[in-house]
């Protein structure tokens, strides 16, 4: 059992005890999501489930999500649902280890770029998938890609 997973187990147990619904809705989720992706790894012959590196991905997608909501919620005025997803997306990003800054991801992408001896937009692909290996449920890849294509294009 992963230690993300028994965070999950402990805070929905400490979330029940306070009688705090929306952590105790949001881990169920969390748990209920993870349950499912294990399922689909045991049909695939993976029979220890998910590892650490997809559950810190499920949780950014989970965070995606969220934000999207939070977007159409605004646009639509119903700040109800907008506090809601707020709310979801908060618990859902204390789980996180601490996000890279711009900076930072800026630093990695340069360093794995390096690394991989990476060499224009062909390389894409490749350097994402070594960050994305590298450095699990720490930054946004959607704005790290962005990095990334800029740092191949100049190369």
């Amino acid at each position: 059992m992963s230690s993300l997973r028994a965070q999950f187990s402990d805070g929905l147990k400490e979330a029940m005890r306070a009688k705090d619904q929306r952590r105790v809705s949001t881990l169920r989720l969390i748990l209920a999501a993870l349950k499912d992706r294990d399922i689909a790894a045991r049909t695939d012959g993976r029979n220890e489930g998910v590892g650490e590196e997809e559950v810190l991905q499920l949780l950014q997608k989970m965070i995606k999500q969220r934000t999207e909501s939070i977007e159409t919620y605004e646009k639509a005025g119903r700040i109800d649902l907008v506090e809601q997803e707020t709310e979801e997306r908060e618990i859902i990003e204390s789980y996180l280890p601490r996000q890279l800054s711009a900076s930072e991801t800026r630093a990695a992408a340069e360093a794995v770029i390096a690394d991989l001896g990476a060499a224009g937009l062909k390389d894409m692909g490749r350097t994402m998938t070594e960050l994305k290996t590298r450095y699990a449920g720490q930054m946004d890849f959607g704005k790290a890609s962005a990095v990334v294509k800029e740092l191949l294009s100049a190369a």
